[in-house]
């Protein structure tokens, strides 16, 4: 793939190189563990060893006695905080009461932290972490479907039930071509290479400065400040750089208050990283079940969805996801009903993990829709196109834009979809069988209010600073790329900021919505600031553009000139510095009022193509090729967007062959709680992975016409696998993922 160096102007569209490419990898970045402070505490939490109960004793004598321990936190003598709900649910929390690390005595799941210990160092916290005895008085957990009592989420708040639409269950009874089924997802865990960790250290003035993991910084600056009662100014939340989340830095995770409670007590910082193993106690993709029944007419039409599905929350919290919604919305089908529930366990509350809802819903969903094709005789390509829609098939919107059909004939055309013989264990490779399967992705395109200040200061250096995250997806040099653009620069001379909540106000960034949206607030910070700019040159003595107005001028090569006269130009850096200022600068939200045609849907699409070969005699699975073409409306950056589908495909692929927390029900407890028995796909599990970006201008889903890549990736990428092992192996595997002793 061509690039360009950073030394000249960059503009939207270009595969410009990360500008934190070389931070990075030269180890300057500084992630939430890695910033000092004087007379840095080490804090080590002791995980409960059961999932229900009480705590009846703690005995910490000898681990306070143990050399170099400050201090044992327990729920016995933590510092006071808010009493209510309200205080302790951030920004994102759902319906319920919000868990309270050492809050109470009670056990609610399984590596609950329990206690604190705090010491000079990481290996005597952790040496005296292992002294600590708790006896509990315990109760059988439920964390199985089977026994728990599923709750309706509708009207909770959480989760907002999709109309039903005709007669479902009559029309499936009378279609000549009918699949049901149970499809399960199994638990999934983040598992980012940064483990969840938290320094936070308390001012001579009362206030507090943290750094923690997190993917929004006003998330924890506000959740801490209703905890400890303070105003949010009094706290500070810092985060840079993190080393991947997928949604588990969404939410404060427990770390971040044992830590910030443990500085209280001590009086010193305090520094908390979660083990591996601990990184299994909180946020994870939840188990799944759903129950689909699709039939159709003669000619492949879709006459009846039935759509029915079941996922897992925490017992003091409802988390609910959308997993029943997105076929049902995709394809054009007069009779759908649609139900969800939650299944209330002892486990930690599940929470976003990349694509939540559609990842499990639209997955499973489509593996159903290959089991249609082949149940009417079509190609799952041409099922597909026979039920195409251009609205949103649960609120009749038309799309701002949908190039889906350009997706699969461009994804198929590269794949070379046309050579697949149609039925199963008919195409071969030696002792291997090989399978070919699609499937359809579909994420929502957000947008949400982002507020961006640009500065440019006399030394000639354009700051452009946002309170939103970079984890991974490219912020830092999306943002240099659209100033570049903007203002005429060269990119080494622009200087992102972000993770800093003392930084112009921003939400979490999830979603897929902050390409489009701190670039929209980024770009009207850079027009505000040229209107500055235009007004202090006006106001220079001799200056060639005392009468000029704004659409007179152009911002380039670190200038601005008169457009009809080139030739008259001032630096920009000397615009400030003969207007007597150290700096000019300007700040702008980027508000939903911006969006045009709010009466369509804005979506993101994707056609996936998979090839597989199997071993006939040992069922071991290759993914040995993929295509997957997106329609997602403007490309700021070719490079960063394919670096983004590419991470989705292989947590598809994850998800298809590998990702499974097991549950050891008689323990309540997750048992394979590392990355040796956690399996994720490694280097050797990935093959040749081609990324197709499909034309798809699009002038109404946002001032830029970007369509976030963050979720989308994931979105049907399962199934494409899951349907190529089908049509390889003759054998349909419902449950994901899917293992070798599901195939024998």
């Amino acid at each position: 793939m061509a690039t360009i160096t950073p030394s000249r102007t960059s503009r939207i569209g270009e595969p410009l190189r990360r500008v934190d490419g070389p931070v990075k990898t030269t180890g300057r970045a500084r992630y939430a563990a890695e910033f000092p402070a004087e007379g840095l505490l080490y804090g080590v939490a002791v995980s409960s060893a059961i999932a229900q109960g009480r705590i009846t004793a703690i005995r910490s004598a000898r681990a306070e006695a143990a050399p170099g321990v400050v201090l044992v936190m327990t729920h016995e003598n933590v510092p006071p905080t808010a009493d209510s709900d309200e205080a302790w649910a951030d920004q994102i929390a759902p319906k319920g009461t919000p868990f309270r690390p050492l809050g109470d005595d009670r056990i609610r799941f399984s590596q609950q932290p329990v206690a604190l210990v705090v010491a000079e160092s990481f290996e005597a916290a952790r040496h005296a972490a292992r002294l600590v005895e708790v006896d509990y008085a315990i109760e059988p957990p439920v964390t199985d479907f089977a026994q728990a009592a599923l709750y309706d989420p509708k009207g909770d708040g959480n989760y907002e039930p999709s109309p039903q639409r005709g007669d479902a269950r009559a029309a499936y009874d009378a279609a000549p071509h009918r699949v049901s089924g149970r499809y399960r997802l199994a638990t999934e865990h983040h598992n980012p290479i940064e483990p969840h960790a938290a320094m936070a250290q308390w001012t001579s003035e009362g206030g507090l400065v943290v750094h923690d993991k997190t993917q929004g910084v006003k998330n924890p600056q506000t959740w801490l400040a209703k905890i400890f009662g303070l105003k949010p100014e009094q706290v500070r939340a810092i985060n840079p750089y993190m080393g991947a989340a997928f949604g588990s830095g969404l939410r404060p995770q427990y770390q971040l208050f044992l830590a910030a409670a443990a500085a209280k007590l001590a009086g010193r910082p305090v520094k908390v990283v979660l083990t591996r193993q601990q990184m299994f106690s909180h946020q994870h993709r939840p188990a799944a079940s759903y129950d689909i029944a699709l039939a159709a007419d003669k000619d492949g039409r879709l006459v009846s969805i039935i759509s029915d599905g079941v996922s897992a929350t925490s017992r003091f919290e409802s988390y609910a996801e959308n997993i029943v919604d997105w076929g049902p919305r995709l394809y054009a089908c007069a009779n759908a009903e649609i139900d969800y529930k939650l299944a209330p366990l002892n486990i930690y509350t599940p929470g976003p993990m990349r694509a939540p809802g559609a990842a499990t819903g639209l997955n499973l969903f489509e593996i159903a829709m290959d089991e249609l094709a082949y149940e009417a005789g079509l190609d799952p390509l041409d099922l597909r196109l026979i039920n195409y829609s251009d609205k949103d098939q649960i609120t009749g919107q038309p799309y701002t834009s949908k190039a889906l059909r350009e997706a699969y004939a461009e994804g198929a055309e590269r794949f070379g979809w046309s050579g697949r013989s149609r039925e199963p264990r008919s195409m071969r490779d030696g002792r291997e069988l090989v399978g070919w399967g699609l499937a359809t992705g579909m994420w929502d395109t957000l947008f949400m209010p982002h507020s961006v200040r640009a500065r440019m200061s006399a030394d000639g250096r354009l700051e452009v600073a946002s309170a939103t995250a970079d984890i991974g997806t490219g912020t830092y040099t999306i943002m240099a790329q659209i100033a570049s653009e903007e203002m005429g620069l060269p990119v080494d001379r622009i200087d992102p900021k972000l993770g800093d909540s003392s930084l112009p106000k921003a939400p979490v960034e999830g979603g897929s919505w902050t390409a489009a949206s701190v670039g929209t607030a980024l770009q009207l910070a850079c027009r505000a600031l040229q209107e500055k700019l235009l007004a202090a040159a006006r106001r220079l003595e001799g200056s060639p553009f005392a009468n000029a107005a704004r659409e007179q001028v152009v911002f380039e090569e670190g200038a601005m000139r008169l457009k009809a006269d080139p030739a008259q130009g001032i630096a920009l850096e000397a615009i400030v510095r003969r207007s007597g200022e150290q700096a000019i600068e300007a700040e702008e939200t980027g508000s939903k009022e911006l969006l045009e045609a709010r009466d369509k849907a804005r979506n993101t699409h994707q056609a996936v193509f998979a090839e597989v070969k199997v071993d006939e005699e040992l069922g071991q699975v290759r993914v040995t090729r993929i295509v997957v073409a997106v329609a997602a409306g403007r490309i700021v950056n070719p490079a960063t967007a394919r670096s983004q589908i590419l991470g989705g495909v292989v947590m598809g692929i994850g998800m298809a062959l590998h990702e499974e927390t097991m549950m050891d029900h008689r323990l309540g407890r997750f048992m394979n709680h590392n990355l040796a028995e956690y399996h994720v796909p490694a280097h050797a599990d990935i093959a040749d992975i081609e990324v197709i970006f499909v034309d798809e201008p699009d002038t109404q889903v946002n001032p830029m016409g970007i369509k976030g890549l963050g979720e989308i990736g994931i979105v049907g990428a399962a199934a494409a696998v899951a349907n190529a092992i089908y049509h390889a192996t003759g054998k349909r595997v419902r449950d994901l993922p899917i293992t070798i002793d599901k195939l024998l």
